[in-house]
């Protein structure tokens, strides 16, 4: 029997990937193991978003050959699609694969183990055309499960690599979304985390479908489905028919991680960002109206070349005015290889670290405030674990459909169920809770479900 071990580094689609390339080495035979432990395979899956994450990727690539000298390095994901050369230059490493062709990667392990000579497998990503097709029927993580809809990002932002590690714009057959959304359902699963690299464009290189009309077939076709979660969605995409359709669903949850990256329009000019501040506030005005109670998460790049004080004031004081109730805040670093790593007016580190904390802290205040407003009602939550500070305590923590993150007392058998939740004392990052009832989906009507 032969064992094989995962690091994933890096966004939600690594881990989903993660997960599909794990279902090929199971259907081969392997067992799975910890990274820690010894295998006779290690696959490092990178992230390449920064040169941290290049960085990071290495560190872990060093540490699987020193675990096992003997063992298969195998290094997939966005460092290995746009720097393969780098990865096979280090010592130890036997097969580069990188954002596609993922089903070759047991053929190419048998044929480092036949030639003994390292294999680069990694193949012109910008012509790629067509979405690989990766399944996941169950996930290693019980309670939420990724779907995976489409591959790749037309955007070229002036700060981001991405397009380059992961090609141009490809959808997911609209068939495919279907049938893994109702094998994930009959596994168990209630919540579905619609993911991608640049989700809210599904369908832009289709005749006639969108993302709108997938949320409508997943809703209408998928039974036993309760909640869909969009991953993250660009204000651009977020048309007048998506929002109709969350208006009208009864299984969109109350939360979106919209990206905002800077609240000035001119740093967004910079950035090359497809929409200006007055286009995304009457965005979130319509959303907040379909969906009453709305989250908005979001992610803010501070520090990016060039912005003064006043363009930073202009990015805080949207966020303060729009109440966001969390942030991703990043300052930024430069990416080597994009324009805005070439522009000359980089603002200084401590600036951009003093604008990272005043940001955070602005976060922690409209996350307290956003969730005072639930104290007391009682929400809907998907138990996901034993509450992770104090495992023995009889307390589980798990989502809202708002993303609230909710810790209650509960059983072990809820996991991963629908339960009823009183929150009894609000905060940030946790809310306390106290557990109502167990949902009885069969008897429940539909207008019940958030």
């Amino acid at each position: 029997m032969s064992l094989v071990a995962f690091h994933t580094l890096g966004c939600k689609v690594n881990h989903y990937e993660t997960e599909a390339i794990w279902q090929l080495f199971k259907n081969n035979g392997y067992d799975r193991v910890e990274f820690e432990a010894r295998a006779d395979v290690y696959v490092i899956n990178t992230c390449t978003v920064t040169n941290t994450g290049d960085k990071k990727s290495r560190q872990v690539i060093r540490r699987a050959i020193r675990s096992n000298p003997d063992a298969v390095i195998c290094v997939t994901g966005c460092y290995a699609q746009t720097s393969p050369a780098e990865i096979m230059a280090i010592p130890g490493v036997d097969v580069v694969v990188g954002t596609q062709d993922r089903v070759k990667m047991l053929e190419y392990i048998e044929q480092f183990k036949q030639e003994r000579q390292p294999i680069n497998g990694v193949g012109n990503i910008m012509k790629n055309r067509v979405y690989e097709e990766l399944d996941v029927p169950a996930f290693t993580d019980r309670t939420r499960a990724s779907l995976k809809i489409q591959e790749g990002c037309n955007n070229f932002c002036t700060f981001c690599i991405i397009p380059w590690a992961r090609g141009l714009m490809r959808s997911r057959d609209p068939k495919e979304v279907i049938h893994q959304a109702q094998q994930l359902v009959d596994a168990g699963y209630m919540e579905i985390v619609l993911t991608g690299i640049h989700t809210g464009g599904y369908g832009e290189d289709m005749k006639d479908y969108n993302l709108a009309a997938l949320l409508r077939d997943l809703e209408e076709q998928v039974h036993g489905l309760k909640r869909i979660r969009i991953s993250s969605i660009e204000a651009s995409q977020l048309t007048d028919e998506v929002i109709d359709v969350i208006d009208k669903s009864n299984l969109v949850v109350r939360h979106l991680h919209i990206p905002l990256q800077s609240g000035s329009n001119t740093v967004l000019k910079r950035m090359r960002r497809k929409y200006t501040m007055e286009f995304f506030a009457e965005r979130l005005q319509l959303l907040k109206k379909a969906l009453p109670g709305l989250a908005v998460t979001s992610d803010v790049i501070v520090g990016f070349p060039g912005e003064t004080e006043e363009e930073f004031m202009e990015t805080y004081n949207f966020i303060k005015e729009h109440q966001f109730s969390e942030l991703h805040v990043f300052p930024y670093s430069k990416r080597t290889g994009t324009p805005a790593a070439r522009m000359t007016d980089q603002v200084d580190e401590n600036v951009k670290n003093d604008r990272v904390h005043r940001l955070i802290a602005l976060s922690d205040q409209l996350a307290k405030q956003y969730a005072s407003r639930f104290e007391n009602e009682v929400l809907e939550v998907i138990p996901e674990e034993a509450y992770k500070e104090n495992p023995d305590s009889g307390l589980y923590e798990g989502y809202t459909d708002n993303y609230l993150k909710v810790v209650f007392p509960a059983t072990e058998d809820m996991v991963g169920k629908l339960v009823k939740v009183k929150i009894t004392k609000a905060g940030y990052p946790y809310n306390e809770g106290q557990f109502v009832r167990v949902m009885d989906i069969a008897q429940e009507p539909k207008s019940l479900v958030i």
